[in-house]
């Protein structure tokens, strides 16, 4: 009677993906789910933190950082997340997603714990550190969404795939509620030290199992039931017959080049033009709020909060709609609204007349909010769209690249801002192209994914 009970209480289904798919959610994927949260929150919480650390290094006697300077140490961090995506995707299709994201963390701690010590008026350490730090980042968000697709139901794997990216504009907030409460007493090396904070995340991977999909890739199929049957809560003596995968092949980037070319195009040139037209507002809007439009710090870390906030629910919308509507529109919608949050930020610099700064400031950070709200909420589906597109095999790597190569407008952006500056003070005048060009950017990218596979509710065994 109770192996009735226990043969009963099975998910329906003859494969043990289609299992998951019948099944509920468990603690066992919330669990997942929450590792990754935090993970990318506490990553990018470090990531991000540098634009806070900039506007105050500025003031900080001793460092007399221009804007060329502030720009370079910006786009070194981008420069790291480039490196880091293409890296650390190949790396997770090759060692298992498991791995890739533990050694992320550990990249990410010791240039972080390294940058906390750089000498006064070391810019270029700084810059070589943001790197390092960008490095590990890089790989964080490129190894949790195929690491939490690959456990979720097919009908929700939008939402839950997209929430490792959702709560990334946390990070953004704890940046502005640390900076504005222990900016002053801990300094901008103890801001930095906070970042450390992510060790502790390695204890958490000790409970968490490999992938089933890449086990079972790997051949590893008593694993990969293992797996399935920790996902799922049940006996593994439950868990139904393993999906048939197609011939195995080599997960290369020449593969990803010669077998989805149309994938890759558009995974990169989508990326491209959403990471362009926010991440840059991610990192020059602090400064460009305080310096420009002569905010205060404690001010400019208030209005950063809001604008976290902004992005949180954007992220969490684009996610929760890609699997009503179908992940395509979504991005087309987030890109044309994103793109007139920029042109709002650019004609701000309109209203300012003479010395008289007015309300300019207030109408640029609502275009600013809005260019986070829809052009970085996108953000919240855009990779786990991007990770869709490519098979199990070659999952992360098709992604890796395809995001690596866009994310070259982490170094781009910063750059091409802080090149505008120079040597100058920085004005409101420099606003007015650069966000131009990015409301360009971000509606070339919305009608970049309508050329993508619509992936809503399809198996990944059918991908």
């Amino acid at each position: 009677m109770s192996t009735q009970t226990a043969q009963s209480a099975a998910p329906q289904g003859r494969t043990a993906p289609e299992q998951i798919d019948n099944h509920r959610l468990t603690g066992h994927q919330k669990s997942l789910i929450s590792m990754a949260i935090v993970g990318n929150v506490s990553e990018f919480f470090d990531m991000f933190l540098i634009g806070f650390i900039i506007n105050l290094l500025i003031e900080t006697p001793g460092w007399n950082l221009t804007g060329f300077q502030s720009g370079v140490i910006l786009a070194g961090a981008g420069l790291g997340t480039v490196l880091g995506s293409i890296t650390w995707g190949r790396l997770a299709d090759v060692f298992g997603r498991k791995h890739a994201f533990i050694w992320c963390i550990v990249v990410l701690v010791v240039f972080t714990a390294a940058s906390a010590i750089t000498p006064v008026n070391g810019w270029i350490l700084l810059t070589i550190l943001r790197t390092g730090v960008g490095f590990g980042v890089g790989g964080l968000n490129i190894t949790s969404v195929p690491y939490v697709q690959e456990f979720v139901p097919a009908k929700q794997r939008g939402l839950l795939a997209g929430l490792t990216s959702v709560f990334i504009p946390a990070g953004i907030f704890l940046g502005g509620l640390v900076t504005k409460y222990l900016g002053g007493p801990v300094g901008w090396r103890g801001l930095i030290a906070i970042g450390c904070i992510p060790i502790v995340l390695l204890a958490w991977t000790r409970i968490i199992p490999e992938s089933p999909r890449f086990l079972q890739s790997r051949g590893r199929e008593r694993e990969a039931r293992e797996a399935y049957a920790w996902a799922m809560e049940i006996p593994v003596e439950q868990v139904a017959d393993l999906p048939e995968l197609p011939q195995k092949s080599s997960a290369s980037y020449a593969v990803i080049f010669s077998r989805y070319p149309k994938q890759l195009l558009v995974v990169a040139t989508g990326s491209f033009c959403f990471i362009m037209g926010s991440f840059t507002v991610q990192s020059w809007g602090q400064t460009l709020l305080g310096q420009s439009f002569k905010f205060n710090a404690g001010t400019v870390a208030t209005l950063f909060m809001f604008v976290s906030l902004g992005d949180l629910l954007g992220r969490l919308g684009s996610a929760w709609i890609s699997d009503k509507i179908g992940r395509r529109w979504t991005m087309f919608g987030c890109g044309m609204i994103g793109a007139i949050g920029a042109l709002i930020a650019a004609f701000s610099t309109r209203m300012v007349t003479g010395d008289e700064i007015g309300n300019a400031g207030y109408v640029f950070f609502a275009g600013i909010f809005i260019v986070m709200m829809f052009g970085d909420g996108a953000f919240g589906i855009l990779n786990a769209f991007g990770g869709e597109q490519f098979p199990t095999e070659a999952r992360s790597t098709g992604l890796g690249l395809g995001y690596g190569i866009g994310a070259i407008a982490k170094v781009v952006g910063p750059y091409f801002v802080g090149a505008l500056v120079g040597s100058a003070e920085l004005s409101h005048e420099v606003v007015f192209v650069p966000f131009i060009i990015f409301a360009m950017l971000l509606f070339l990218g919305g009608v970049t994914y309508l050329f993508a596979r619509e992936t809503k509710g399809a198996s990944l065994e059918d991908i």
